[in-house]
């Protein structure tokens, strides 16, 4: 399957139960069409992960995660051999090699006549591929996701720049292997680092901020659909305001779900200020932040004025 346009694009990530913006959308289709990587930066907790998966879902395709860390090198990223295994197959046919090397006359010759078999050592049998040369070699087209990219050191960004220009990679062992089918790429940042303008260059650029207040809620509605639709934008509200306050962590959208699903699960029918400061560690991961939304509770939360007749 492939996308059509931008409208089916939004069409089919909210079949994944993604709601997306025209934005996204036009990005995602155009990354398709032009067979470029997407690099997805934003907040944490935004969906910037969710969308690769939501397109592997549309598309079906699977999904192959590289997950970047500080000490990411090519050998866990690309492939490793298993030495273990060879070792292991090396005592198995000891004695092969031993009929190997008979009537070798010097220490020489033995070593040149057990090179000319090191092919059965270095081969398919033994070699274990990592999501990058999984996503390269695979038969099928899959969505190749490489999380967390701004967490990796700049030698492997700069590793990482030649294999997403040309989907191949050389194995000295077994020569180049180049793509089969392209796959679809994304990376995502959460902004630790600015990533180089090279690879920048290669990709198209797509920053998701925290959602407009209709599509937070809309979001919400989708994700949370046992909830209330005066729960929900009261809710929605609250949030905002909170993220208006200078706090060390704001609440993501993956935070205003998990307030969602709590809130349903004590039975809230409204919010209110006892309410919310009742359930703030949901949504606050700092104590400081906690305190300056506990004393701001009756801006953030304004119940409805009763009217006096």
């Amino acid at each position: 399957m492939k996308f059509k346009s931008v409208e089916h694009v939004k069409t089919e990530l909210q079949k994944a139960d993604y709601i997306c913006s025209k934005i996204i959308a036009t990005v995602v289709f155009l990354a398709q069409a032009t067979q470029k990587p997407v690099l997805v930066e934003g907040p944490a907790g935004v969906g910037k992960t969710e969308l690769s998966k939501a397109v592997a879902r549309s598309l079906d395709r699977k999904l192959i995660r590289l997950q970047c860390y500080e000490g990411l090198d090519e050998a866990k990223a690309l492939y490793e051999w298993e030495y273990a295994k060879q070792l292991l197959y090396t005592q198995m046919v000891k004695g092969k090699i031993d009929d190997v090397v008979t009537g070798a006359t010097s220490l020489s010759e033995a070593v040149d006549r057990i090179a000319c078999q090191e092919d059965a050592f270095f081969s398919e049998r033994f070699l274990q591929p990592r999501p990058l040369l999984q996503a390269i070699g695979s038969d099928h087209p899959v969505v190749l996701l490489i999380d967390e990219v701004d967490k990796s050191d700049p030698e492997f960004e700069a590793f990482l720049l030649e294999v997403l220009s040309d989907f191949q990679v050389s194995i000295p062992e077994l020569g180049t292997r180049k793509a089969t089918n392209i796959p679809f790429v994304f990376l995502t940042s959460n902004d630790s680092r600015d990533m180089s303008d090279a690879l920048k260059r290669r990709c198209i650029h797509l920053y998701i901020d925290y959602p407009e207040r209709d599509l937070e809620l809309e979001i919400v509605k989708l994700k949370i659909p046992a909830i209330k639709d005066h729960l929900a934008e009261r809710l929605v509200v609250a949030i905002r305001k909170i993220r208006d306050l200078d706090l060390k962590k704001k609440p993501c959208i993956s935070e205003t779900l998990d307030w969602a699903q709590s809130l349903i699960a004590l039975q809230v029918e409204d919010l209110k200020p006892e309410v919310v400061i009742d359930t703030l560690n949901v949504i606050c991961k700092y104590r400081t932040d906690v305190v300056q939304v506990t004393e701001k509770i009756e801006k953030i939360v304004e119940m409805p004025k009763i009217q006096i007749s």
